[in-house]
């Protein structure tokens, strides 16, 4: 096991040094010793220490000067105190400023032992935290919402300014394009990051089970409501809450949601205590919102409540500049998660994907492209790898006009196209341009096209 821990000795009495160092030796420790404090100092200010054990009387500089030291060149370093009888109150003076404990002289080794274990345990326990909350940055921060576009700038700029804020969110969208991941990076930049950020699709639940969900239910509340349960704005309390899908919810129920959003108040399925809550509720929908509130789906007042700030996320095919970048992306996450090599892509299968309309949004592109991935058998992907529906698009003829080119020029060329694309048949390239017949012919007899039209 490499070394992971290092922990520094300060003491003026060789003998002490030395015998602490054999005691406290371990695989998983790096022992280090300083003769005085200015010593234990210049090591402080060269190299990361998790804890210090520093005795009070040393000359040149003392522990308690040590320590105001200490604390200025390595913050997150533990300190404990070793002192011996005459000095506890220096020992006690010296906790006051934050150090972890004391030991009396002659220090107890098996006592030293247990102490030394529970300042290790504390420093990995808060190194993990740090690590999952790094983790958590990483996954709904601006780093995983990948967009270079205009478009996307401007939901990176909205996330920025309301993130800070208290106020309710209201995101709209179409499905697949990332509401979920807008709303974590709203949370993960907020104030409220160190509490938890709590998710529900409010349209996966039927209304009885939704309301359980949310504000949780007392024992015996219906059945098979064997025990308590807290709801999710319980335990969200002090951070953020996510309603997916929110205009699916039941009228009946909106009038409860209103009342909570409005008090920060609400009791739990079969309760009559009110339980106070601080959240901060962050809401989304696929759907026209504003439909719904004039055929009396959705709650005007509801509506007004939640439409504090308003965030509309392109769907894919308005932002088709930001398909190669979400592609590299997919394709590395991809490859690493299936234990497979980086595959290269070929610029044709790229230029496919980026035509692609991608009705289903980012989700589909991303599940688009973990399909190629797992079914590959090559060191790149090809055309041949596209799923059946993105290679039959890509086999659609497609037009090309010159920059330049008059609106004259652009409608005869169209109709020339669709013409032969119809086999010379007059009604078909109608339907297919969207026109009457008779528009359809003019334009034939305008544009000297008729001998390319068969009679029907």
């Amino acid at each position: 096991m490499p070394p992971s821990h290092v922990i520094l000795i300060a003491d003026d009495e060789k003998n002490t040094r030395e015998g602490l160092s054999l005691a406290l030796e371990r695989p998983d420790c790096v022992i280090l010793t300083a003769a005085h404090g200015g010593e234990a100092l210049e090591i402080l200010r060269t190299r990361p220490v998790d804890l210090l054990l520093t005795d009070i009387r040393m000359p040149e500089m003392d522990g308690n000067r040590l320590i105001d030291a200490a604390r200025e060149v390595s913050p997150s370093t533990e300190i404990i105190v070793l002192t011996g009888h005459g000095t506890v109150e220096n020992a006690v003076e010296a906790m006051k400023k934050g150090v972890f404990d004391y030991l009396l002289k002659p220090i107890s080794l098996d006592e030293l032992g247990l102490l030394v274990e529970r300042v290790l345990e504390k420093r990995a326990l808060r190194e993990e935290n740090q690590a999952l909350h790094e983790q958590l940055e990483e996954r709904h921060g601006f780093e995983h919402i990948i967009g270079s576009s205009t478009q996307m700038d401007a939901v990176f700029q909205r996330v920025r300014q309301v993130a800070p804020t208290r106020a309710t969110v209201l995101i709209h969208g179409e499905s697949g394009t990332g509401k979920e991941l807008i709303a974590g990076a709203i949370h993960y930049h907020s104030p409220r990051k160190e509490k938890r950020f709590v998710k529900i699709n409010c349209g996966a639940l039927a209304p009885t089970l939704l309301e359980s969900e949310l504000f949780g239910h007392e024992a015996g509340a219906f059945t098979d409501a064997r025990k308590q349960k807290i709801g999710r704005f319980e335990l969200a309390d002090g951070g953020t809450l996510f309603l997916d899908e929110v205009t699916e919810t039941s009228p009946d129920f909106q009038v409860k949601l209103l009342r909570v959003l409005q008090e920060q108040e609400f009791e739990r399925v079969g309760g009559s205590d009110t339980i106070h809550v601080d959240v901060r509720v962050i809401a989304a929908s696929n759907q026209d919102i504003e439909k719904c509130v004039r055929e009396g789906r959705f709650r005007e007042d509801l509506y007004y409540r939640l439409n504090v700030v308003r965030m509309e996320i392109p769907p894919l095919r308005e932002r088709q500049g930001d398909i190669p970048l979400l592609v590299q992306a997919f394709l590395k996450e991809c490859c690493e998660a299936n234990g497979k090599p980086l595959l290269k892509i070929s610029q044709k299968t790229l230029d496919a994907l980026a035509r692609y309309p991608w009705p289903g949004n980012v989700r589909q592109l991303r599940n688009a492209i973990e399909g190629m991935v797992v079914l590959s058998t090559a060191h790149g992907l090809t055309p041949r790898n596209l799923p059946p529906e993105i290679l039959s698009a890509s086999k659609q003829p497609t037009l090309q006009i010159k920059i330049g080119a008059t609106l004259e020029d652009m409608e005869r060329e169209m109709i020339r196209a669709t013409l032969a694309q119809n086999g010379g048949n007059r009604a078909a390239t109608a339907r297919s341009l969207g026109v009457g017949r008779k528009t359809l012919y003019r334009k034939l007899e305008e544009y000297g096209l008729e001998s390319s039209a068969e009679a029907e």
